[in-house]
């Protein structure tokens, strides 16, 4: 039995536009006859003459611009796209079992809210939920808010925080702040008193620091003192005895260890809480805990197993065990990894605050921070942060992501669920002649799949305007047949700079093809709704605008399209004007 040409062609066709796509234009002839024998195996025994088929289609298919076969791909072969859905697995990554689990896994995000959280705060929190569902157990949200004064709460960032944890699908099992639980606090420091494992420093800090780096901290007068003259010391603290910076309470650690800083690090402070007052409990407290302190009695407290943090936490691990020491306790399995930074995008918190002070940010959510609120208004999806993360997984060595990357995962989120409209940026008219009928009904899909339902759109004749972008212009000029998006052919008469005139050529899209005609898209103008596309370049903004055709006045704001052949886009704002209305577009990706 002969195999069928046309069908053949058809094949050869459809994975050449595929192959071209994920290839930056350029199809090849070995991937897309292996991808005709690998979908019809009996076909293997005509490959020698399959092959001058597959060639000839390639070379057609690689006079196409990229958007044409994306055209083409999209609106012809969107069982190819299915297919190759279902052909890749469901992304799922695994993540490495953790070390030590016991009869339960409790672990812990633990935010500061002087901010809101972005991308790199992210990590800790998804791995955190994802290990404690991994292993059934539960996670902990806590607010380490105990430092009034250079890492002051913001009053909003509780909630911010919390919204952001929810919309990213992630869910706690216990709630604390630490701004509210002092008093442990207090009665954990002098049981460690009791214990000799800390005591009240008094003295200027230049005096410590001699003792420290000159190796004699074992002998530092504060730290032989008695129990019962450091509990005194310590009642005086709580009392108001002392101001600001005349005292605080170390831990005692090894007196020689290796890095100074972990030597009798600070475990509590007074902080001037008449100037500096906290957010949610005023100026009740002057001494507060450090994060060190803090932390490490909660994670006791808490039944904490398994901390995930990031490896700048490795002198703060090894701070707290001296702590856990004292008090014979058993210290959670830590797990370090590196930093997380998002490139093209602002992460840096003091960078994001300082754009904010000076005003040349549009709020926290601003889309060029990588901040959960920018990525959201930005219209990146939820799982698409997911996946990111657990792709990053817990590695040590720092990972630098390019937006490109989530751009990607992005996509094949929103591409099956976003309706296509077609815009035009910076239009030009378009006027067509010689159509053969008065008016015509086209009923064109919202998505390729035909799932999304269609839209009606009717066009008249004999004479046609439409609207049509400038960046189109080198089309017309170089192409004498031009293939009007879902509508007919037309024949170009002339091109100037700022209008095309055509005339009907035939309705067929299989002339298109023949003659290599390139597909536009276009918009009516007389129903079109005006739109600024803002494109964002590193710190700046770059304003297009154009208009699209007038279903998209059934949008709801934040909804992500795609705007055929132009990329995908979120709507940002909806505003009325004297003309009507105008929809300001926020660019995503392609």
């Amino acid at each position: 039995m002969k195999y069928d040409k046309e069908h053949v062609r058809e094949l050869a066709r459809g994975y050449a536009l595929l192959n071209a796509v994920e290839h930056g234009g350029k199809a090849a002839i070995g991937p897309v006859m292996g991808k005709i024998i690998a979908k019809e195996p009996v076909l293997k025994k005509y490959a020698k003459e399959i092959v001058e088929i597959v060639r000839e289609i390639v070379e057609e298919v690689n006079r196409l611009s990229i958007n044409e076969q994306k055209e083409l791909l999209e609106e012809n072969y969107i069982w190819i796209i299915d297919e190759q859905k279902l052909k890749r697995k469901e992304f799922e990554k695994k993540l490495p079992p953790l070390p030590n689990v016991g009869e339960s896994v409790v672990t812990r995000f633990a935010p500061n809210p002087d901010f809101i959280i972005h991308l790199g705060n992210a990590r800790p929190a998804i791995l955190s939920y994802e290990y404690a569902k991994m292993y059934k157990g539960k996670m902990i949200l806590r607010f380490e808010d105990t430092d009034p004064r250079i890492k002051k709460p913001l009053p909003e960032a509780y909630h911010l925080i919390r919204e952001d944890l929810k919309w990213l699908g992630i869910s706690w099992d216990e709630e604390y702040i630490q701004s509210l639980r002092l008093y442990i606090y207090y009665d954990y420091a002098r049981k460690l008193l009791e214990k000799g494992g800390g005591y009240i420093d008094n003295n200027p800090v230049e005096v410590y620091r001699r003792y420290r780096d000159s190796g004699t901290l074992e002998r530092y007068p504060p730290r032989m003192r008695a129990v019962e003259d450091n509990l005194e010391l310590w009642d005086k603290m709580l009392e108001g005895h002392f101001s600001e910076g005349e005292a605080v309470y170390r831990v005692k650690t090894d007196p020689n260890f290796r890095d100074p800083s972990v030597r009798d690090w600070v475990a509590l402070r007074i902080i001037d809480t008449s100037k500096n007052p906290h957010p949610l409990v005023g100026d009740k407290y002057i001494v507060w805990p450090t994060y060190n302190f803090a932390a490490a009695i909660d994670d006791h407290l808490m039944g904490v197993t398994h901390i995930l943090r990031a490896r700048e936490h490795m002198q703060n691990t090894t701070k707290q065990k001296f702590l856990y020491e004292h008090f014979k306790w058993e210290y959670p399995n830590v797990i370090h990894f590196g930093r997380l930074k998002l490139e093209d995008m602002v992460m840096s918190k003091s960078a994001i605050k300082d754009l904010i002070m000076k005003g040349e940010a549009i709020g926290l959510d601003d889309p060029r921070f990588a901040t959960i609120a920018g990525l959201r208004r930005r219209g990146v999806k939820p799982q698409a942060i997911r996946e990111l993360i657990l792709e990053v997984g817990i590695k040590q060595s720092d990972a630098k992501i390019s937006y490109v990357n989530l751009a990607s995962l992005n996509k094949s989120i929103i591409d099956s669920q976003s309706i296509r409209l077609m815009a035009t940026i910076d239009p030009i008219p378009l006027s067509i002649t010689n159509i053969p009928w008065r008016d015509r009904k086209f009923k064109i899909p919202l998505h390729p799949s035909g799932k999304l339902g269609h839209r009606d759109i009717t066009v008249s004749g004999p004479n046609l305007k439409l609207l049509v972008s400038s960046s189109d212009l080198e089309l017309f000029k170089s192409n004498k047949l031009i293939r009007l998006m879902e509508l007919f052919n037309v024949e170009i008469l002339d091109v100037s700079r700022d209008k095309v005139e055509a005339r009907y050529h035939s309705d067929e899209l299989d002339i298109a093809r023949k003659h290599g005609a390139p597909i536009i898209q276009w918009v009516l103008p007389q129903t079109s709704i005006e739109i600024e596309l803002i494109y964002i370049k590193g710190l700046k903004f770059v304003t297009k605008k154009g208009a699209i055709e007038n279903y998209a006045s059934r949008l709801r704001k934040d909804e992500v399209i795609q705007m055929i052949r132009i990329g995908f886009a979120k709507l940002d704002q909806i505003k009325k004007t004297d003309e009507g209305m105008l929809q300001k577009y926020l660019f995503l990706h392609e």
